[in-house]
């Protein structure tokens, strides 16, 4: 009895349902792929946005306000600010206007109008005391302004909690940032996307006017 008739049918079954698995197992690891780049891509977006409009400003801010503290410190050959001498109101006061409450005012924005961005899921109170404090500075140089002297700080102290907070968290979203930018899967995509668009852009600049099939409308 010949079989042959009935070997090659069978064959070419098992031909086509391994072919269906093969191109089912390629398209699902195409979608896991995509997936997980967008995710990835999602996320290095927002620790940018965290980056550049909340936690990179306060973090230059209050790096630019503690070089200037300590910088009056040194010049008035003090360890601490408090108490603030007689002979030291003059320059107190000039700083405070021209450098620190600036610093603060930037601060205090920023805080205000992006707390979207805050990284945890309540308010941390540092960042709360630092914006009771920078309103109780305005009610003391809103009285110099009409010559009351008789504060010359903040009723309300200054947050030792704030910059530590702003330094790790600074520098924890720029660990992140660095770790999603070197990814492998990261790298791939950034540099298949890159090409495709600088194959486009060549192929628009060599025939920017591509021409068309049946002659001029």
């Amino acid at each position: 009895m010949d079989l042959s008739g009935l070997i090659q049918p069978s064959l070419l079954h098992s031909t086509v349902i391994l072919t269906v698995i093969l191109a089912f197992a390629g398209y699902l690891v195409t979608f896991l792929s995509a997936r997980m780049l967008a995710l990835r891509r999602d996320k290095l977006r927002l620790v940018n946005k965290r980056l550049n409009e909340f936690y990179g400003p306060l973090y230059v801010a209050s790096e630019a306000g503690d070089i200037a503290y300590r910088s009056l410190l040194k010049r008035q050959g003090k360890m601490k600010s408090e108490p603030i001498r007689d002979e030291d109101m003059k320059e107190w006061m000039l700083w405070m206007t021209t450098i620190f409450m600036p610093l603060n005012d930037i601060r205090e924005k920023v805080i205000i109008e992006k707390a979207y961005l805050i990284v945890e899921e309540k308010m941390p109170q540092c960042l709360l005391d630092f914006v009771t404090h920078v309103v109780g500075y305005k009610a003391v140089m809103a009285k110099w302004a009409e010559g009351d002297y008789t504060e010359r700080r903040s009723t309300i102290g200054w947050p030792p909690e704030f910059d530590i907070y702003v330094k790790k968290s600074y520098a924890a979203l720029k660990a992140e940032q660095t770790r999603l930018l070197h990814s492998a899967a990261w790298r791939l995509y950034h540099h298949i996307f890159l090409r495709n668009r600088h194959k486009q852009t060549a192929t628009l600049s060599r025939n920017p006017f591509p021409s068309r099939r049946g002659g001029p409308q």
